[in-house]
């Protein structure tokens, strides 16, 4: 009788070695004691350090559009003077003799014009934000002055458009029936003019924009 209650005893306490060394489960390794979160691959603190890295990745991302937004006036003026520009160049030294004057026609002449005003109102624009850009005091930072900007910007952009559409037609009917140094100047002036419109109506549009987002209060 002794030698089983020995035995007994024997088996017992290896059963207690055994439960007191085997090893937990693998599910036991993937959860906290804490609040049953996830432990694995970095646990709570991973899934808290993700969601600071988004909140950061928008900051920068604001940051990052706001810097284009700031920039792109300056980028667009100076397109749109420099394509007024080459087309003032090319309309007024298009002077073949002849028929082959550009001021003989007062749709060039008009074309001419408004590609002056372009490049002047352009070039004036794109010195003053160079120039606040730079760190200096931008005289047009007040709500009227951003309501000019964005109403000017379509005026030039229209009158543009209107000259285009005046030297276009009649540019067709010479190309038709000859072509020449006077027609091909012609023709490349108002694609010059065309983009110096374009630009302008992207300057138009970023304008409208700011003047959308500005507060009054």
């Amino acid at each position: 009788m002794a030698m089983v209650t020995t035995d007994a005893s024997a088996t017992a306490d290896a059963a207690i070695a055994d439960a007191t060394t085997k090893q937990p489960d693998a599910a036991d390794k993937e959860y906290s004691s804490y609040n049953g979160a996830s432990t694995a691959g970095g646990g709570p603190h991973r899934a808290r350090g993700g969601g600071g890295g988004g909140v950061v990745d928008s900051v920068v991302a604001r940051w990052r559009r706001e810097d284009m937004l700031d920039k792109s006036p300056l980028a667009l003026h100076a397109a749109a003077a420099a394509f007024a520009f080459v087309a003032l160049v090319l309309l007024a030294s298009n002077q073949h003799g002849d028929w082959m004057q550009f001021d003989r026609y007062q749709e060039y002449r008009y074309l001419l014009a408004i590609a002056a005003l372009a490049f002047v109102y352009s070039l004036a624009q794109a010195l003053r934000h160079a120039r606040r850009m730079r760190g200096g005091a931008d005289p047009a930072s007040t709500p009227s002055w951003r309501i000019f900007d964005f109403v000017a910007d379509q005026v030039v952009a229209y009158l543009l458009m209107s000259a285009l559409s005046a030297a276009t037609p009649i540019t067709n009917r010479m190309r038709t029936a000859v072509v020449n140094n006077f027609t091909d100047a012609t023709a490349a002036a108002i694609s010059m003019a065309f983009l110096a419109f374009v630009a302008l109506a992207l300057a138009a549009t970023l304008s409208g924009y700011k003047l959308s987002k500005q507060t009054y209060m």
